[in-house]
């Protein structure tokens, strides 16, 4: 191959990448516009220019003063962190479920597929069936409960996957056992529990953004922003992991059973943070990861920051979907989000096999 030739690819690839950038650079403007339409809408609609004065007041040190004080603080403090956790959700989820699709070679697979939802939903059950005291009966106790066991979970998979060897298939059904098995532990504490504390679970496992305040945005937040940066340091060992069996992979001068268990740790760990304040939303690791993928292709440099950008939007609209469809009742998110996920994921599927037969 001549000089010419060496030119010519990085000139495409570069050319290529620059094109990437800017799809990103439209995506993370479309997504913001959308949050802004998302804020204005509700129970009772306000307008662009109340959202401009109600976030002035509030970074001036003035909200709750003056005529608008009611209005202003609905949106400061209960549209806006709604909106944020959409974005902190969609952004955990779809990193997450990027991630370990990448690590175990498996396009089915998600954070939910390791345990996680069933082992928070087992939390949160156990939390409100069963909790005494001031701190268990509570809303933090609820939260404390769930994301334990989620670490809980998190602890068992690697401990089992580490002995077996941290091999691709022994995560996967490590976790798949582990998800039966919490599913069948919460199914026990809901055929005990009194008809009032059984609505309660009920509820938490919906999914929901409805009374999501500013201290669940920072703490979900600060995990997903550490977890998804250590996730991202790690994009070129992820583009290595799907090049092949990990023998090939070892050739590379990557450890595969090293990198597998960073990424485990560090999903597992963001994805709990998020369904502890937010109840069990599934889909979005799955599907939003393989929309990103048909935008940039395999590239984890491009396909991290899509999956989060392309996640927080699914989640977006169908929390705006929730709110308006029936309101004043808002439907929650995970419930929405299974609706548009579904046939979208059908979709991609026939896609992808229509492609396969071209």
């Amino acid at each position: 191959m001549d000089g010419m030739d060496v030119r010519g690819i990085r000139s495409r690839y570069e050319q290529a990448n620059r094109k990437k950038w800017m799809i990103l650079f439209i995506c993370v403007a479309a997504m913001a516009a959308l949050g802004l339409y998302c804020i204005t809408i509700g129970v009772a609609d306000t307008s662009f220019l109340q959202v401009f004065k109600a976030v002035s007041a509030w970074a001036g040190g003035r909200l709750g003063e003056g005529e608008d004080a009611a209005a202003d603080k609905i949106i400061v403090l209960m549209r806006l962190p709604r909106i944020v956790i959409a974005v902190v959700a969609g952004t955990g989820l779809s990193v997450s479920g990027a991630a370990m699709q990448a690590v175990t070679r498996n396009p089915l697979v998600s954070p939910f597929t390791m345990g996680i939802s069933s082992a928070s939903a087992f939390g949160a059950s156990l939390c409100i069936v069963f909790g005494t005291g001031m701190f268990f009966q509570s809303e933090l106790g609820i939260i404390f409960s769930a994301f334990s066991w989620a670490a809980v979970c998190v602890l068992f998979v690697y401990g089992i996957s580490a002995k077996a060897g941290m091999g691709a298939e022994t995560v996967v059904l490590t976790g798949i056992a582990l998800n039966y098995l919490f599913n069948a532990l919460t199914c026990a504490i809901e055929f005990f529990a009194q008809e009032h504390k059984l609505a309660a679970v009920v509820q938490w496992t919906f999914g929901t953004f409805n009374g999501t305040i500013w201290r669940d945005v920072l703490f979900s937040g600060a995990f997903v922003l550490v977890f998804s940066l250590v996730i991202l340091r790690c994009r070129l060992k992820l583009n290595a992991m799907i090049s092949g069996e990990d023998e090939l992979v070892k050739s590379l001068g990557v450890n595969p059973e090293g990198i597998r268990a960073l990424i485990l740790l560090s999903s597992v760990f963001m994805t709990a943070a998020v369904i502890s304040f937010t109840g069990v939303i599934g889909f979005v690791g799955l599907v939003a990861p393989h929309i990103a993928r048909l935008l940039v292709g395999n590239d984890h440099k491009f396909l991290i920051p899509f999956s989060a950008v392309t996640g927080s939007i699914l989640l977006m609209v169908s929390d705006a979907i929730g709110k308006t469809l029936l309101s004043p009742v808002s439907i929650p998110v995970g419930i929405v989000v299974s609706f548009l996920g579904v046939p979208l994921f059908i979709h991609l599927i026939l896609k992808g096999r229509r492609r396969v037969g071209e």
